[in-house]
């Protein structure tokens, strides 16, 4: 491990993430209305909490995550589903040597953690079928929450400063859909979760894997 990597995030038991109460309710029905759907990778699986609500909704789950702590944690809670100790990274070549390529690839509250946030949707995009699915979220930036912020000194709890492995990376609707379609995505839904309007705690941005990107 290199002084820029963080192996350990602190998953010690299967208990959801405070961000599954609102982020999963609005997850789970926007899968549902994507085409063909069948196989789902959460790419950040964390302690495997989402990859067990996707299975129980009838999909074919998978689960990705770099802490080798949360996936022994979500291989001991959920042993029906398969998670594989791996990072955005990683050559994604690896993983589609154990499963097949996905219809959609979930990843939640991951990407503001990257040093190399880049690295996620290429990974999505390498993993995925032809036309497949990323949703993804991440905590929201924008005017009025940014205001809301400073007006109210919230700065510093709100950076997670003294977190090791936590947020890096401040992202508004316009910068991540940038990064999407600079990596193989073209965005095509958008959806903010948690609190009133412009104050979202999170927002989900949904994109479609560009036609002629190719799988590693």
């Amino acid at each position: 491990m290199d002084a820029y990597t963080v192996d350990n995030y602190g998953w010690e038991s299967a208990d959801a993430p405070q961000s599954c109460d609102y982020i999963l309710p609005a997850v789970l029905p926007i899968i549902s209305e994507l085409q063909g759907v069948k196989r789902v990778l959460d790419l950040g699986s964390g302690n495997g909490r989402l990859c067990a609500e996707l299975y129980r909704s009838g999909y074919h789950v998978s689960g990705v995550e770099f802490d080798k702590q949360g996936v022994e944690v979500s291989r001991s809670r959920y042993p029906e589903i398969p998670f594989h100790n791996f990072g955005v990274q990683d050559d994604p070549a690896a993983l589609l040597k154990l499963e097949e390529p996905f219809d959609v690839i979930v990843s939640t509250e991951v990407i503001e953690h990257l040093y190399a946030p880049h690295l996620l949707p290429r990974y999505a995009s390498a993993v995925l079928r032809d036309g497949g699915y990323l949703v993804i979220s991440t905590p929201y930036h924008g005017y009025l929450k940014n205001f809301a912020l400073s007006l109210f000194n919230g700065w510093d709890k709100h950076h997670t400063t003294l977190w090791h492995g936590g947020h890096i990376k401040f992202w508004s609707r316009t910068t991540l859909a940038q990064l999407l379609q600079e990596n193989g995505f073209k965005p095509i839904g958008f959806q903010g979760v948690g609190r009133v309007p412009y104050l979202w705690k999170s927002m989900l941005l949904i994109a479609q894997k560009t036609a002629g990107r190719m799988r590693v």
